[in-house]
């Protein structure tokens, strides 16, 4: 699609899903990349992993942040003859290698030393950047054909939305995935300044969010009923952000209700354990409410009832047990949408327990078990075997690391006044539609495109 003269934008995935991001940005004949991400679910029926397109005018690849989505098709790109650089922000590029090892091993199996291999390699491309500095991308043809920021994003640690500048001193800015507002431990994202054309994913475009509040409450009734009647509760989670977050809210409800002080959180993912400590480290990036917590000498991602699961031996033990005794423990592990990781054996050993509940708290694509579970099947399907459902499912759509409809809005607002076209990505297309009517209403004069 030809923006301006000389400046086109392709769409080679997340144009009309919600992974496989991955979006060419072309100014006199010259491109780069933001984002090269795996489907995931229902999208990659029908997709190839294949870098399908030609790279002979990529200069560079940006990258909004570090979730499989977004960066899950590294490796493809580099086997289709990519050298480029790797544009990133600092936090960024500490989660990029933990991530695609983690993906390197689920989706190709590759043993360790070549796992290790490959991400050497793209070690040597990450160029991490600071947030808010001009960074120029150079040309084949000497000098530099257009300068890239970053600006939080709020998503998760290290996420950034992004600026490029294009001829005649106009912007398009890519809003990567953009995070909910007041959230406790990421600040807000700030709307640009500029924004000439806008490329906003729309995850949630039709839909709003449970408050901050809301959530919490949500989640202490739901300990507090595994407390009175027994049965863990099992929280599928992503690696990166959401169960930080958890643990952020856990370490509150314990500290401010008192909750009995031997009920253990369990974190049985070992790249949700290596993810808390990049969080930890970087807790420059977090939001002054969470900064405060520290300087009143408390710990919210390390607190005392919090348990690490590391080896495989120790994760069967844990699983064994609570299915045996039915004690009450909040287990927290990946993956999200339970298409495999160790949450699955706590699925597959807990779900026809009365007394478990399942917490979703974040999106659950289409044919996944995590969507089967979501929606009430009386039976799953894990590894070969059906189980019968019987615990609690909950979802508490407030944990949701996506912007919802009014924070999306909000965003669009706050950079209207140069707008003259908003392209909506990373959605489905139904969402779109019903994000575009509304937003052709807040915005008369501006192009909305789905």
């Amino acid at each position: 699609m030809q923006l301006a003269p000389n400046v086109e934008v392709t769409h080679h995935g997340g144009k009309d899903t919600v992974t496989g991001s991955c979006h060419e940005l072309a100014i006199n004949g010259e491109s780069v990349l933001i984002d090269c991400g795996l489907f995931q679910g229902a999208d990659s029926y029908n997709q190839t992993l294949k870098i399908d397109f030609s790279l002979k005018h990529v200069r560079a690849l940006i990258l909004t942040h570090a979730h499989i989505d977004h960066i899950g098709r590294l490796p493809w790109l580099f086997a289709a003859g990519f050298h480029g650089p790797i544009y990133c922000t600092q936090a960024t590029a500490y989660l990029v290698p933990l991530m695609l090892s983690d993906g390197l091993k689920l989706t190709l199996d590759l043993s360790k030393s070549k796992r290790t291999q490959f991400i050497d390699l793209i070690f040597k491309h990450l160029k991490p950047i600071n947030y808010s500095e001009w960074t120029p991308i150079k040309s084949n043809y000497g000098g530099y054909f257009t300068y890239v920021r970053f600006n939080p994003a709020g998503h998760i640690l290290g996420s950034a939305y992004i600026e490029l500048k294009l001829p005649k001193d106009e912007i398009a800015v890519f809003s990567g995935d953009l995070g909910p507002n007041h959230t406790p431990l990421l600040p807000d994202a700030i709307p640009p300044k500029r924004a000439d054309y806008l490329f906003l994913e729309s995850t949630y475009g039709n839909k709003c969010h449970e408050s901050i509040d809301k959530r919490t409450e949500r989640l202490l009734a739901i300990i507090k009923r595994s407390l009175k009647d027994g049965g863990a509760i099992i929280v599928p989670a992503f690696s990166v952000g959401r169960t930080q977050e958890l643990l952020f809210d856990i370490e509150s409800l314990l500290h401010h209700h008192q909750l009995q002080s031997t009920i253990p959180i369990i974190v049985d993912s070992p790249m949700a354990a290596k993810v808390t400590k990049a969080y930890r480290r970087y807790r420059k990036l977090w939001s002054k409410e969470a900064k405060q917590k520290i300087q009143q000498g408390r710990q919210p991602l390390n607190f005392s009832q919090c348990v690490v699961i590391e080896s495989h031996q120790e994760h069967c033990r844990v699983v064994n047990r609570l299915a045996s005794t039915g004690e009450t423990a909040i287990v927290i592990s990946a993956s999200g949408m339970c298409q495999g990781g160790r949450v699955v054996d706590y699925l597959k050993a807990l779900l026809p327990d009365r007394r478990t509940d399942i917490v979703f708290c974040g999106y659950q694509a289409n044919e996944t078990l995590g969507r089967d579970i979501q929606i009430g099947k009386e039976q799953v399907w894990i590894d070969g075997t059906s189980i019968e459902m019987n615990a609690m499912v909950y979802t508490v759509s407030g944990y949701s690391a996506h912007a919802d409809r009014d924070d999306l809005i909000m965003f669009v607002k706050g950079c209207r006044e140069y707008l003259k076209q908003l392209h909506l990505i990373h959605g489905d297309s139904e969402v779109k539609a019903d994000f575009a009517r509304l937003l052709k209403k807040e915005l008369l004069n501006v192009e909305v495109v789905k």
